[in-house]
C-alpha cells in the first residue's frame, strides 16, 4: 500500500504544475485550491492514496445510479408504459444490489482499518514528546524532555513582523503565521498531547494529517514524522469561541543539528533563539533558491 501510495503521489507531481509552483510553500492553502496540501509524512500520503481509492468506487456508483434513474423515468414514463409492472420483487435483482455493495464495502473496509490502525501506532518510540495545550486563543507548548521548556504561541499580527524578521507574507501568511513556532526535527517521530484549559479546541496539521481534540481535563495523544524540513499551518479545528478564526499552528520542521543548537538557546531566551534558527533556516533556503538561478 506504502509502494503504490509513493507512486501516485510522484505522479500527481508530475501532472500538477499548481503544485510545483507552489512546493516551496506546500505547508499552508494555496488559493483555489481543490485537493489536499502537500503531505510531510507517510500517513498524510496514505490519506491522499486512500482519498483518490475511495473515488474509484463513489464515481463509478454515483453514475451508475444516476444512470437508473434516467433510464427508469426514460423507459417507464407514464408516455409509454400506460400499464404499470405489478412486479412484487425479483430474486435476482435483490440479490445484486444485496451483495454488491457487501463486496464495495469489505474493499473500502480494509484500507481503512489499516490505515487507522497506522494513524494510532508510531512506528517507532517518539524521540520527543510535546505537551500542546489550547487556549482562548492561542496554543501553549510544553516540551517534556529532561529541561522542560514552555511558550505560548500567538498569532502574529502586522505590526511585529519587523521585529520578528516575518515581513515576507508568503512564507509568513496572514491569520496563518506565529510569533513562536512549535520547532521539531526532521525524520522523528514526534508524540503530541493534546488538551484544553478552558473549552475545546483541536489540534491540526494537515500536511501532517494529524487532527486531535484539545478537551478540558482529559489529555487526547497523537504523533507525526516529518519527512521534510520546513514549516507547516494549522489551525484550531473546533468552534471555540468568537476569536477561533485566529488560532493558527505554525510547526517548523529543521535538521537535527539545528534543533539541537535552538533548543539549547531557546532554554535561556526563547526570542533570540527563534531569531537565530529564522536566519539560519531562510539564509538556507535563500542559498538553494540562488543555486536555482
Amino acid at each position: 500500500m506504502k509502494r503504490v501510495t509513493k507512486r501516485i503521489i510522484a505522479g500527481l507531481g508530475a501532472f500538477s504544475p499548481v503544485l510545483a509552483a507552489t512546493a516551496a510553500f506546500a505547508g499552508q492553502p494555496t488559493a483555489w485550491q481543490l485537493n489536499f496540501q502537500e503531505p510531510a509524512t507517510r500517513i498524510m500520503e496514505e490519506i491522499i492514496w486512500f482519498e483518490r481509492y475511495t473515488l474509484a468506487f463513489i464515481v463509478p456508483v454515483t453514475f451508475l445510479v444516476l444512470a437508473l434513474l434516467l433510464w427508469c423515468l426514460i423507459r417507464y414514463r407514464e408516455s409509454v408504459n400506460k400499464t404499470p409492472s405489478r412486479t412484487s420483487h425479483n430474486t435476482l435483482i435483490e440479490v445484486i444490489w444485496t451483495v454488491g455493495p457487501v463486496i464495495a464495502l469489505i474493499f473500502i473496509a480494509v484500507p481503512s482499518f489499516q490505515l487507522l490502525t497506522a494513524q494510532y501506532t508510531p512506528e517507532e518510540e517518539p524521540g520527543l514528546t510535546v505537551k500542546a495545550t489550547g487556549v482562548q486563543w492561542y496554543w501553549d507548548y510544553e516540551y517534556q524532555d529532561e529541561e522542560p521548556l514552555t511558550f505560548s504561541s500567538f498569532r502574529l499580527v502586522d505590526e511585529d513582523r519587523e521585529a520578528t524578521g516575518k515581513q515576507d507574507t508568503a512564507r509568513y501568511p496572514r491569520l496563518l503565521a506565529v510569533d513562536n513556532e512549535l520547532v521539531v526535527p526532521v525524520n522523528t517521530t514526534v508524540r503530541v498531547l493534546v488538551t484544553g484549559s478552558d473549552v475545546i479546541h483541536a489540534f491540526a496539521v494537515p500536511s501532517f494529517g494529524i487532527k486531535a481534540d484539545a478537551v478540558p481535563g482529559r489529555i487526547n495523544e497523537t504523533w507525526f514524522k516529518a519527512e521534510r524540513e520546513g514549516i507547516f499551518y494549522g489551525q484550531c479545528s473546533e468552534l471555540c469561541g468568537k476569536d477561533h478564526a485566529f488560532m493558527p499552528i505554525a510547526v517548523r520542521v529543521v535538521s537535527q543539528e539545528q534543533y539541537n543548537t535552538w533548543r539549547a538557546a531557546a532554554q535561556n531566551d526563547l526570542g533570540e533563539a527563534n531569531k537565530a534558527l529564522l536566519a539560519a533556516v531562510d539564509g538556507k533556503q535563500l542559498n538553494v533558491a540562488d543555486a536555482g538561478n
